[in-house]
């Protein structure tokens, strides 16, 4: 899961693992696979993209192939990371 905030308008987002390029956020409709969407964005980096593999992306603000494309966001813990964690600590625990 995925969780973070439309670059556009603000809007908190919820979504699964990946942003599709035809996503859309509900509040405003702006692309959610563009750049200025992604973590790899940054305007004083060459190319404006911090990923130096991605190809140069001209208009920023609308959706986009590059699939180096990363939701700027948190992505939260999934069941099976709690799953895994929690038998790593049930291996050191003393009996």
């Amino acid at each position: 899961m995925v969780r973070g905030k439309c670059y556009f308008c603000g809007n908190e987002l919820e979504f699964g693992d990946k942003v599709f390029r035809k996503d859309t956020c509900p509040k405003c409709q702006r692309d959610l696979h563009a750049c200025v969407q992604c973590r790899f964005y940054d305007p004083k980096a060459y190319n404006q993209c911090l990923e130096t593999m991605a190809e140069r992306v001209v208009e920023k603000e609308k959706a986009n192939l590059c699939s180096y494309f990363e939701f700027r966001g948190r992505r939260e813990a999934g069941r099976e990371a709690g799953d895994a964690k929690r038998k790593l600590e049930e291996l050191f625990k003393k009996k």
